[in-house]
Order: C-alpha cells, then sequence, then structure tokens
C-alpha cells in the first residue's frame, strides 16, 4: 500500500485513467464487432456503413493512446480490404 501523499494521488489518478482507457477500448471493439457481424452477413452496403462509423473510433483510440497508430492503421485497411472484396 501506499505511504507517501504523492503516492496515493498517483494511484487515485491512474484509477480514474485507466476507467478511461477502458472505456474507449470496449467502444472501439464494439464498433470492430459492428464490421465484422456486417462483414460476415455479405451486405456491402452495411459494412461500409459500419466501416465509417468504425474509422474514426479506432483512429481515436489510437490518438488517446489506447492502441498503436500503426495497429490502428492496420485495422481500418484490413477492413476497407474486405469491404472492397464483397461483391
Amino acid at each position: 500500500m501506499a505511504n507517501t501523499k504523492s503516492a496515493k494521488k498517483a494511484i487515485r489518478v491512474i484509477a480514474k485513467k485507466t476507467a478511461v482507457n477502458k472505456d474507449r477500448r470496449s467502444r472501439m471493439r464494439t464498433f470492430v464487432r459492428k464490421v465484422e457481424e456486417a462483414l460476415a452477413s455479405g451486405d456491402k452496403s452495411a459494412a461500409e456503413a459500419a466501416l465509417r462509423a468504425a474509422q474514426p473510433e479506432i483512429m481515436r483510440a489510437a490518438q488517446k493512446g489506447v492502441i498503436h497508430k500503426n495497429t490502428a492503421s492496420r485495422k481500418v485497411s484490413r477492413f476497407a480490404q474486405r469491404v472492397k472484396a464483397l461483391a
């Protein structure tokens, strides 16, 4: 357990940041899941709409440091390829 005043404050700050990051990660995963489901259904228009909604969320997660920017770019790129491949 923390003994100093600054260590106790650091624990409070870290707890807040962890909660915020957890919410951001969960929100991003929800949007990613919606894209996956649209791709699985084979509906190109739904997949495109889901990707348009998911892309800013993924990039925002990268900007806020929840995921690495290259990971975000890779996810968006792969989703775009899969959506484009739908007939």
